[in-house]
Protein backbone atom coordinates (compact mmCIF):
# COMPACT_ATOMS: atom_id res chain seq x y z
CA UNK A 1 0.00 0.00 0.00
CA UNK A 2 1.16 3.64 -1.06
CA UNK A 3 0.74 6.51 0.78
CA UNK A 4 1.53 7.71 3.62
CA UNK A 5 3.96 6.37 6.18
CA UNK A 6 2.42 3.66 8.76
CA UNK A 7 2.88 2.95 12.53
CA UNK A 8 3.33 -1.10 11.79
CA UNK A 9 0.35 -1.41 14.67
CA UNK A 10 -2.27 -2.61 11.95
CA UNK A 11 -1.60 -4.66 8.92
CA UNK A 12 -1.63 -2.30 6.18
CA UNK A 13 -3.85 -4.88 3.82
CA UNK A 14 -6.69 -4.14 7.20
CA UNK A 15 -6.57 -0.63 5.99
CA UNK A 16 -9.28 -0.20 3.68
CA UNK A 17 -8.13 3.49 2.68
CA UNK A 18 -5.48 5.80 3.49
CA UNK A 19 -8.19 8.59 2.79
CA UNK A 20 -11.53 8.63 4.06
CA UNK A 21 -13.80 10.13 0.74
CA UNK A 22 -14.67 14.07 1.40
CA UNK A 23 -18.40 15.92 0.83
CA UNK A 24 -18.79 18.00 -1.33
CA UNK A 25 -17.22 21.84 -0.84
CA UNK A 26 -19.04 23.70 1.24
CA UNK A 27 -21.61 20.86 2.81
CA UNK A 28 -19.85 20.89 5.96
CA UNK A 29 -20.21 24.38 6.78
CA UNK A 30 -23.91 24.63 6.04
CA UNK A 31 -24.94 22.39 8.32
CA UNK A 32 -22.77 24.11 11.16
CA UNK A 33 -24.94 26.99 10.07
CA UNK A 34 -28.20 24.94 11.04
CA UNK A 35 -26.99 24.92 14.31
CA UNK A 36 -27.93 21.57 17.14
CA UNK A 37 -29.33 19.32 14.03
CA UNK A 38 -29.40 16.06 14.63
CA UNK A 39 -33.37 16.00 15.40
CA UNK A 40 -33.87 17.76 11.47
CA UNK A 41 -31.66 15.54 10.14
CA UNK A 42 -33.18 12.88 12.10
CA UNK A 43 -36.87 13.81 10.61
CA UNK A 44 -35.61 14.55 6.85
CA UNK A 45 -33.79 10.97 6.56
CA UNK A 46 -37.30 9.48 7.59
CA UNK A 47 -38.80 11.93 4.84
CA UNK A 48 -36.46 10.35 2.64
CA UNK A 49 -36.95 7.33 3.11
CA UNK A 50 -33.26 7.03 4.24
CA UNK A 51 -33.07 3.59 6.83
CA UNK A 52 -32.59 5.11 10.39
CA UNK A 53 -29.12 6.66 10.95
CA UNK A 54 -29.62 8.13 14.44
CA UNK A 55 -28.49 7.01 18.18
CA UNK A 56 -29.39 9.31 20.76
CA UNK A 57 -27.32 11.20 23.42
CA UNK A 58 -28.80 8.53 26.09
CA UNK A 59 -26.51 5.67 24.19
CA UNK A 60 -23.41 7.84 23.24
CA UNK A 61 -23.58 10.46 25.64
CA UNK A 62 -21.16 13.64 24.74
CA UNK A 63 -18.33 14.77 27.44
CA UNK A 64 -18.38 18.00 26.02
CA UNK A 65 -22.14 19.69 26.16
CA UNK A 66 -23.08 21.97 23.69
CA UNK A 67 -20.76 20.95 20.95
CA UNK A 68 -21.66 20.60 17.45
CA UNK A 69 -19.01 18.81 15.11
CA UNK A 70 -19.88 17.49 11.52
CA UNK A 71 -17.49 15.77 8.99
CA UNK A 72 -16.68 12.64 7.48
CA UNK A 73 -16.20 8.98 9.43
CA UNK A 74 -12.65 8.10 9.96
CA UNK A 75 -13.93 4.26 10.95
CA UNK A 76 -12.03 1.77 13.67
CA UNK A 77 -13.29 -1.70 14.21
CA UNK A 78 -11.97 -3.11 17.53
CA UNK A 79 -12.71 -6.92 18.55
CA UNK A 80 -12.20 -8.42 21.95
CA UNK A 81 -8.84 -10.43 22.30
CA UNK A 82 -9.33 -14.00 23.06
CA UNK A 83 -6.00 -13.92 25.45
CA UNK A 84 -6.46 -13.28 29.91
CA UNK A 85 -5.65 -9.43 30.37
CA UNK A 86 -3.26 -10.22 33.44
CA UNK A 87 -0.72 -12.57 30.82
CA UNK A 88 -1.25 -9.93 27.91
CA UNK A 89 0.32 -7.08 30.23
CA UNK A 90 2.86 -9.15 31.20
CA UNK A 91 3.69 -9.83 27.81
CA UNK A 92 3.12 -6.15 26.68
CA UNK A 93 0.65 -7.83 23.80
CA UNK A 94 -0.81 -4.23 23.33
CA UNK A 95 -3.13 -4.68 19.94
CA UNK A 96 -4.36 -1.50 19.90
CA UNK A 97 -4.06 0.93 16.59
CA UNK A 98 -6.30 4.02 16.99
CA UNK A 99 -3.34 5.51 16.42
CA UNK A 100 -2.90 4.09 12.93
CA UNK A 101 -6.47 5.59 12.40
CA UNK A 102 -5.23 9.24 13.53
CA UNK A 103 -1.69 8.84 11.76
CA UNK A 104 -4.04 8.80 8.62
CA UNK A 105 -6.57 11.39 9.73
CA UNK A 106 -6.84 14.60 7.62
CA UNK A 107 -8.55 17.83 8.84
CA UNK A 108 -12.30 17.54 9.31
CA UNK A 109 -12.23 14.02 9.59
CA UNK A 110 -14.40 12.27 12.69
CA UNK A 111 -12.81 9.00 14.30
CA UNK A 112 -15.80 6.68 14.28
CA UNK A 113 -14.78 3.39 16.58
CA UNK A 114 -16.96 0.51 17.07
CA UNK A 115 -15.53 -0.84 20.40
CA UNK A 116 -15.60 -2.95 22.48
CA UNK A 117 -17.82 -2.78 26.17
CA UNK A 118 -16.20 -2.87 29.60
CA UNK A 119 -12.91 -1.01 28.88
CA UNK A 120 -11.12 2.18 27.21
CA UNK A 121 -11.02 2.32 23.00
CA UNK A 122 -9.48 5.90 23.54
CA UNK A 123 -7.69 7.83 26.12
CA UNK A 124 -6.16 11.21 26.87
CA UNK A 125 -2.92 10.95 24.75
CA UNK A 126 -5.06 9.01 22.18
CA UNK A 127 -7.39 12.39 22.14
CA UNK A 128 -4.76 14.56 21.82
CA UNK A 129 -3.33 12.96 19.02
CA UNK A 130 -6.22 13.08 17.50
CA UNK A 131 -7.19 16.90 17.81
CA UNK A 132 -3.34 17.73 16.27
CA UNK A 133 -4.24 15.61 13.39
CA UNK A 134 -7.18 18.17 12.78
CA UNK A 135 -9.86 15.46 13.81
CA UNK A 136 -13.09 16.90 15.06
CA UNK A 137 -13.89 14.62 18.05
CA UNK A 138 -14.58 10.85 18.19
CA UNK A 139 -17.79 8.94 18.20
CA UNK A 140 -16.88 5.47 20.51
CA UNK A 141 -19.54 2.54 20.92
CA UNK A 142 -17.95 1.25 23.78
CA UNK A 143 -15.45 2.43 26.45
CA UNK A 144 -13.33 5.49 27.19
CA UNK A 145 -11.10 7.47 29.69
CA UNK A 146 -9.08 9.99 30.38
CA UNK A 147 -12.14 12.39 30.09
CA UNK A 148 -10.58 15.21 32.23
CA UNK A 149 -7.71 15.12 29.50
CA UNK A 150 -10.09 15.33 26.36
CA UNK A 151 -12.09 18.12 28.04
CA UNK A 152 -9.30 20.10 28.86
CA UNK A 153 -7.88 20.19 25.08
CA UNK A 154 -11.43 20.62 23.88
CA UNK A 155 -11.87 17.98 22.05
CA UNK A 156 -15.25 16.16 22.13
CA UNK A 157 -16.14 12.62 22.04
CA UNK A 158 -19.75 10.46 22.08
CA UNK A 159 -19.29 7.39 23.87
CA UNK A 160 -21.32 4.73 25.25
CA UNK A 161 -19.28 4.17 28.62
CA UNK A 162 -16.89 6.02 30.69
CA UNK A 163 -14.17 3.27 32.47
CA UNK A 164 -10.38 3.37 34.19
CA UNK A 165 -10.15 -0.04 32.10
CA UNK A 166 -7.61 -0.17 29.50
CA UNK A 167 -8.16 -1.79 26.19
CA UNK A 168 -4.68 -2.19 26.09
CA UNK A 169 -4.16 -6.34 27.03
CA UNK A 170 -8.18 -6.73 26.27
CA UNK A 171 -9.03 -5.38 22.86
CA UNK A 172 -7.42 -5.95 18.96
CA UNK A 173 -8.21 -3.32 16.36
CA UNK A 174 -8.87 -5.40 12.98
CA UNK A 175 -9.51 -3.14 11.03
CA UNK A 176 -9.45 0.53 9.69
CA UNK A 177 -11.60 2.48 7.28
CA UNK A 178 -14.02 -0.18 6.55
CA UNK A 179 -18.05 -1.03 7.18
CA UNK A 180 -18.50 -0.57 10.84
CA UNK A 181 -21.28 -1.22 13.06
CA UNK A 182 -22.14 1.46 15.41
CA UNK A 183 -25.91 0.23 17.57
CA UNK A 184 -28.32 -0.37 14.75
CA UNK A 185 -26.51 2.02 11.88
CA UNK A 186 -24.01 1.14 9.72
CA UNK A 187 -21.21 3.11 8.90
CA UNK A 188 -19.03 3.60 5.53
CA UNK A 189 -15.68 5.75 5.66
CA UNK A 190 -17.33 8.76 4.42
CA UNK A 191 -20.51 8.89 5.69
CA UNK A 192 -21.07 12.19 6.98
CA UNK A 193 -21.38 12.05 11.08
CA UNK A 194 -23.39 15.10 12.74
CA UNK A 195 -23.30 15.27 16.65
CA UNK A 196 -24.35 17.55 19.34
CA UNK A 197 -26.47 17.17 22.47
CA UNK A 198 -29.52 15.00 21.52
CA UNK A 199 -27.10 12.60 19.64
CA UNK A 200 -25.25 11.68 16.84
CA UNK A 201 -26.77 11.17 12.99
CA UNK A 202 -24.91 9.29 10.53
CA UNK A 203 -25.80 10.11 6.68
CA UNK A 204 -24.77 8.16 4.14
CA UNK A 205 -22.14 9.68 1.73
CA UNK A 206 -24.67 9.33 -1.14
CA UNK A 207 -27.20 11.01 0.47
CA UNK A 208 -25.99 13.84 2.02
CA UNK A 209 -26.69 16.72 -0.11
CA UNK A 210 -30.28 15.66 -0.30
CA UNK A 211 -30.78 15.73 3.47
CA UNK A 212 -28.83 18.94 3.30
CA UNK A 213 -30.69 20.73 1.02
CA UNK A 214 -34.03 19.73 2.49
CA UNK A 215 -32.76 20.35 6.13
CA UNK A 216 -32.22 24.02 4.95
CA UNK A 217 -35.89 24.26 3.59
CA UNK A 218 -37.61 22.72 6.89
CA UNK A 219 -35.32 25.32 8.90
CA UNK A 220 -36.27 28.50 7.26
CA UNK A 221 -40.15 27.07 7.78
CA UNK A 222 -38.84 26.31 11.60
CA UNK A 223 -37.43 29.73 12.18
CA UNK A 224 -40.25 31.25 11.05
CA UNK A 225 -42.67 29.27 13.42
CA UNK A 226 -40.58 30.04 16.20
CA UNK A 227 -40.86 34.03 15.21
CA UNK A 228 -44.61 33.65 15.35
CA UNK A 229 -44.57 31.92 18.58
CA UNK A 230 -41.95 34.81 20.20
CA UNK A 231 -44.66 37.41 18.95
CA UNK A 232 -47.61 36.03 19.83
CA UNK A 233 -49.35 34.67 17.35
CA UNK A 234 -52.47 32.08 18.37
CA UNK A 235 -51.26 28.47 18.14
CA UNK A 236 -54.25 27.24 15.23
CA UNK A 237 -52.64 30.34 13.22
CA UNK A 238 -49.07 29.16 13.29
CA UNK A 239 -50.24 25.19 13.63
CA UNK A 240 -53.20 24.22 12.16
CA UNK A 241 -54.41 21.01 10.78
CA UNK A 242 -52.44 21.10 7.39
CA UNK A 243 -48.69 21.49 9.19
CA UNK A 244 -46.62 18.70 9.95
Amino acid sequence: MSGKRLTGRIAADRIRMQSTPKPPAGVVERFLALGECTSLISDVMDELGIPEGAIGATTLRPTLPGKLIVGPALTVRNIRQRTDPLAAAAKQLNKMAEFEAHNLAEDGDVLVIQGVPGMSNMGGVSAQTGQRQGERGAIVMGGIRDVHHSRGIGYPLWASEITPVTGKWRLETVEINGEIQIGPVRVNPGDLVVADDTGVVFIPRASIVAVLEVCEKHRSTEETRLGAISRGVAVPDFYGPKDK
